[in-house]
């Protein structure tokens, strides 16, 4: 496998949601194969702290720190245009970045549904239109776009602060196989795939029960959880497959998550 992604060495990857959890695991991880990762969020002081310590490990790649907001066209637009400028373009497309906001559906706020449409699905879209514009427009018949779902994708937990959470998922997972049939309509090898974990032990949970973090770490001390490198291992085990394998969907969860 190792191998297989020694054809990844020097190209670039756009991970977003880059400064915590799952997408700096993953940014790192890109790094460690050669990788030129561009990892963006709305705070960038973290993705710098990182990419000093890829580089004083000695990885052979780069992470490159960019502020961005995803929940601002504008800026996605900006940062592509940007990546065009200093790195050619994007061979990779890691949609990471997603949030929860606890918004029941019988009393939550119009606000936080409309946050978790904009970065969930928006961002998650229009970052996947302009990672493929930037393919297409070199020729890079290999790309691959990789969105990190959820189980919540596939089926609604009885829990009323996930419930849009979990809707904004089942389209992740609808806009990840219409990705797929567009794809290959268009007669390329560029692959889709979706990352679709349990519970994952990250910033998540805090930021989701934000007034109430004990709720927070009682998710997390219920069982043995998923870390962040669980799922960078599965991100570079997608990218690795060769070029003819599809990976739809990789669902994984603790061995001890009930549903």
């Amino acid at each position: 496998r190792a191998r297989q992604m020694d054809r990844w060495k020097g190209r670039v990857a756009l991970v977003t949601g880059a400064s915590v959890g799952i997408g700096a695991a993953v940014a790192r991880a890109l790094v460690q194969q050669g990788m030129r990762v561009v990892g963006c969020a709305r705070n960038v002081d973290k993705i710098e702290k990182l990419a000093a310590e890829c580089q004083s490990a000695g990885y052979s790649g780069a992470l490159i720190p960019y502020k961005c907001d995803l929940a601002n066209e504008e800026e996605i637009l900006s940062m592509f245009s940007a990546i065009r400028t200093m790195h050619k373009g994007v061979d990779v497309c890691i949609n990471n970045a997603g949030l929860a906001h606890n918004e029941p559906l019988l009393s939550g706020k119009t606000e936080g549904w409309k946050n978790m449409i904009d970065v969930n699905v928006l961002a998650l879209s229009i970052c996947t239109r302009e990672a493929y514009k930037s393919m297409k427009e070199r020729n890079v018949d290999d790309g691959h776009i990789i969105n990190i779902n959820s189980m919540g994708g596939h089926r609604v937990v009885p829990s009323a602060d996930e419930h849009f959470y979990c809707a904004t998922k089942y389209a992740v997972t609808a806009l990840t196989e219409g990705l797929r049939q567009e794809l290959r309509e268009a007669n390329t090898h560029i692959r889709a795939t979706c990352i679709s974990p349990g519970i994952v032990e990250t910033e998540f949970a805090f930021r989701h029960h934000n007034s109430d973090p004990e709720k927070a770490a009682a998710v997390y001390e219920s069982m043995k959880c998923l870390k962040a490198e669980d799922i960078a291992s599965a991100v570079t085990f997608v990218l690795s497959a060769p070029p003819h394998v599809q990976i739809g969907d990789v669902q994984m969860r603790p061995v001890e998550q009930a549903s």
